[in-house]
Order: structure tokens, then C-alpha cells, then sequence
């Protein structure tokens, strides 16, 4: 089952973490992390988007890791995150905590991937690209019970330059 959310990807991220999570992205974000989409601290995990707007956020939150579907997507990446609490917490990186978005799941380390999509039109909108369904982009969580193991790239979209 999915959740769709309608997030404020301020400053260019979401935020994915444990609901005791701490994580601080102060020091996360470089050239390389831009690039990659990811940046992964203790407990959290943030979430490049292409723009600084609303995006369209699905969580699912799945027994077992999910087929592979790269092809529907424009930049697909996977990390783990340990859930110490059991709560997933989905926000915006401004948003306020105590109203952000929770899920339950086993307490452990999960694995979270996160595929996007509608990239190029959301970025070549001349308008607030949140506005059409057209223009917005999109972004599918997936998370399930998993060992740890290295944040993946496994689709890289990069942004053509203007």
C-alpha cells in the first residue's frame, strides 16, 4: 500500500530517519553528494530532489526488497538506514517534526530506495513546477527490513546544462 504525500522539498531534499534520529545534514552535503542525490548521516538519510518546490512524495513500506523498475525511472539510489525506534519518519527538511509523516516498521536496519522521476519537466517548468501534474516531480519511497550494506546509485539522472 502507499501513502502519497505532498512534501516541500526546501533547499533541494526530503528527509527519511529514524523518529529518535538526531541526524545532522550540516556537513553532509558536496559536490559528490549533490550529484549522487544522497546524503546519509547517523540515523537519517536526505533525499536530493532537482527542484526547490512541492514535490509528490509515495512511501511504501514493503516485507522484502522490491523488483527492479530503474527503466520508470530518472534517478533511482538505496541506502540503509537504521531504524532504532521502529518509526519512519518522511518530511520535508523544514517541516515540523512532530507533524511530519510516520511509519511503522521493525525496529533494525532497512534499506530505502529512492527512485524520481518527471526530472526534466519539473526543472524546465517557467512556472512554480508543483502546480501541474505535468510539471511536478515525482519521488517513490520504498523501504523493507534489510542487513546493512553501502548507498547505491543505481540510475543517475544529471541535469542537462542550460
Amino acid at each position: 500500500m502507499a501513502i502519497n504525500l505532498e512534501l516541500f522539498a526546501d533547499y533541494h531534499q526530503i528527509h527519511v530517519m529514524d523518529e529518535e534520529s538526531e541526524g545532522d545534514f550540516g556537513d553532509v552535503w558536496t559536490e559528490q553528494t549533490v550529484l549522487d542525490g544522497l546524503g546519509v548521516t547517523d540515523g537519517a538519510l536526505a533525499i536530493g530532489t532537482a527542484v526547490n518546490v512541492t514535490v509528490a512524495v509515495s512511501v511504501h513500506v514493503l516485507a522484502e526488497q522490491p523488483d527492479d523498475d530503474r527503466e520508470d525511472f530518472d534517478h533511482v539510489i538505496e541506502a540503509s538506514l537504521h531504524l532504532a525506534s521502529g518509526r519512519l519518519v518522511v518530511m520535508g527538511c523544514t517541516d515540523y517534526l512532530p507533524d511530519a509523516a510516520r511509519f511503522d516498521m521493525p525496529a533494525d536496519w532497512i534499506r530505502v530506495r529512492a527512485s524520481r522521476r518527471n526530472l526534466a519537466a519539473a526543472v524546465d517548468a517557467d512556472v512554480d513546477s508543483s502546480e501541474s501534474p505535468d510539471t511536478t516531480e515525482q519521488l517513490r519511497l520504498q523501504a523493507w527490513p534489510a542487513l546493512f550494506s553501502a548507498p547505491h546509485i543505481i540510475k543517475r539522472w544529471v541535469q542537462p546544462e542550460t
